[in-house]
């Protein structure tokens, strides 16, 4: 699984907009929406930040691993 589909599934589980995590990463909703689509990659350090928000490791959002795991 792509990285933007794992920031989407992982928004939509939360019941967070786009424009929620937009507003949480400094940025506009329509930014974001291009990550989510994956139009443009999305920078590691947003990458971090929405791990942190989520607690979820960062090889999780990168779509490497399957098995979502809680950060430690």
């Amino acid at each position: 699984m792509y990285f933007y589909q794992r920031i989407k599934d992982l928004r939509e589980d939360a019941d967070l907009t786009q424009t929620q995590v937009a507003e949480y990463l400094g940025m506009k909703q329509q930014q974001y929406a291009r990550y989510e689509s994956g139009v443009q990659e999305i920078p590691l350090h947003h990458l971090v930040t929405l791990a942190r928000y989520y607690n979820r490791s960062l090889d999780y959002l990168a779509g490497l691993i399957d098995i979502p795991r809680k950060l430690q």
